[in-house]
């Protein structure tokens, strides 16, 4: 059985953290929006008025917990080296904040009977999210970045021909010059 190379294992690595940072994010953002509690008012001789609340209704910073979760989780595959591992430190902390807003949605009287199986999705989803961001701020640094092909060049060399407009020497440099943000039909 042979041992996959270092490079493999990066990748590998790096997917697993993603997937617990997004996975985490997803499923606690999907649970606040359930709903948690439901309040019966009461009006005299006609039947109460239902009140239903969201997780979201009662916690709005869960969700926008979740939501920098997501962003963060795909911001992992963007970044490279040490700015990994301070992401991967904010994603714990992001996962770990979620995960006490799932706690409190469980200890807390919310008004109305609080349903326990959605604050303790949020809690587990935060804790998977923490994990997430711990694996990433500590193994995150070596792991590879975005190729090069996603890099800006400093600045591309003049064609041989640059005295005609770029339409006319073909497509590719019409493209490009659109690119550098020139007129590809004057010179």
């Amino acid at each position: 059985m042979s041992r996959p190379t270092p490079a493999a294992r990066g990748r590998r690595e790096l997917t697993y953290a993603v997937l617990l940072c997004l996975a985490g994010a997803g499923l606690g953002l999907w649970a606040v929006t359930r709903t948690w509690s439901v309040e019966l008012t009461a009006r005299g001789s006609l039947p109460p008025v239902r009140h239903a609340r969201t997780g979201a209704d009662l916690l709005p910073w869960v969700s926008a917990l979740a939501l920098v979760g997501l962003a963060g989780g795909g911001a992992v595959l963007a970044t490279r080296g040490r700015l990994r591992r301070l992401l991967g430190g904010l994603l714990a902390l992001v996962g770990l904040a979620l995960a006490a807003g799932g706690g409190y949605g469980l200890t807390a009287a919310l008004g109305g009977g609080v349903g326990r199986q959605w604050p303790a999705l949020v809690l587990v989803g935060g804790l998977v999210a923490a994990a997430g961001g711990v694996f990433t701020a500590l193994r995150g640094g070596g792991w590879p970045a975005m190729g090069a092909r996603y890099e800006r060049s400093a600045r591309p060399a003049a064609p041989a021909d640059a005295g005609r407009p770029a339409v006319e020497r073909g497509t590719r440099d019409a493209w490009e010059a659109l690119d550098r943000g020139e007129d590809p039909t004057v010179r």
